[in-house]
């Protein structure tokens, strides 16, 4: 049995952070708790001692809020405004990160011995977009690159931004690429294998297949569609995971309401194989099991959490239950 952890909004009937529990066998979740009170912990990481940190937000200030081992509550660092969108960690320098959409800033937070936290720094972007939603910059990602350097998604200026870090959390820029303007860049994730780089393109719906030249340098290689030809309607895809062998990518799709599955190849590109409906509204999320034999995908407003059994063969996904309840879902890890 796996435990599954649920961040949410907590506009409607959440109350805060959820934990269910998931069959490897049965392919099904189970016993959904209410595992801590906070407002809105739209974003969780675990480190892997165990401790959880959320997105929070309180009486118009937001932050950070901090859980221990045994995830009793810790401590709070807020600050008057918007709270963060996304959440990173940093195991071996005992560092947290936090991405601003609304501020356009990315903090920098250090671990206490006991998994508190204190905010060290904190990195301001300035520029805009040809977007409406561009109109400033919007931190969308934080977090480390595989050689470790501090990595930023700027979806208001369509910028990856890279930084070397070190273990008190102060940083020098080293590189800045450039995407395609108007993409509006949300989400990086690395391939575990090869030297490429897989970012999510909220504004234009594509992922773009990056060669990554290490030392937070990045090179266009491949641009793809995660909605099929002639859909015009409004699509905003989210979140992507990348299967511990490397062959195959899939991307939330919120709108179309969609997974879009590709497969990897040794010449470097990605293949579009499927684009397959979530049964619910708005999956913002999404996460493999441990086992990779399932991917789970809950959905921010239909409180549904779809589980597809994936073919470790082909890819492919089918669906196995899309009616697991969890109110205003838009995180899911394990």
């Amino acid at each position: 049995m796996e435990q599954i952890y649920f961040g949410t909004y907590t506009k409607r009937e959440s109350h805060g952070i959820y934990r269910a529990d998931f069959d490897n066998q049965a392919g099904r979740l189970t016993n959904l708790q209410l595992l801590a009170e906070v407002s809105n912990p739209t974003y969780l990481t675990m480190t892997k001692d165990g401790c959880l940190y959320s997105i929070a937000s309180k009486e118009g200030q937001g932050g950070v809020a901090s859980f221990g081992v045994d995830l009793h509550p810790l401590n709070h660092v807020l600050e008057d405004g918007a709270a963060p969108c996304y959440l990173g960690s940093d195991d071996k320098r005992g560092l947290v990160f936090s991405a601003n959409y609304h501020t356009g800033q990315a903090l920098i937070y250090k671990r206490q011995t006991d998994g508190q936290l204190s905010l060290v720094n904190r990195i301001i972007h300035q520029g805009s977009g040809p977007h409406p939603h561009q109109d400033h910059a919007r931190v969308h990602f934080a977090d480390l690159t595989p050689d470790r350097y501090l990595l930023t998604c700027d979806l208001g200026t369509d910028e990856l931004t890279s930084y070397a870090l070190n273990d008190t959390g102060q940083v020098q820029p080293i590189n800045n690429f450039q995407l395609v303007s108007g993409s509006g860049p949300r989400h990086v994730i690395f391939h575990p294998i090869f030297k490429h780089a897989f970012v999510v393109c909220e504004l234009n719906s594509t992922v773009q297949n990056l060669i990554y030249q290490g030392c937070g340098s990045f090179e266009n290689f491949q641009s793809l569609s995660s909605i099929p030809k002639g859909y015009t309607a409004f699509n905003a895809p989210a979140a992507a995971q990348v299967t511990q062998d490397g062959w195959f990518l899939y991307v939330s799709n919120r709108g179309h309401n969609s997974i879009a599955c590709y497969q990897f190849t040794l010449d470097g590109y990605l293949h579009l194989i499927d684009i397959v409906p979530t049964h619910g509204q708005t999956p913002r999320d999404i996460s493999l099991t441990s086992s990779e034999d399932y991917l789970l995908v809950p959905h921010q407003d239909s409180d549904n959490v779809t589980v597809f059994k994936r073919d470790k063969k082909t890819g492919h996904l089918n669906e196995v239950s899309h009616d697991f309840r969890v109110p205003e879902a838009v995180c899911v890890i394990h």
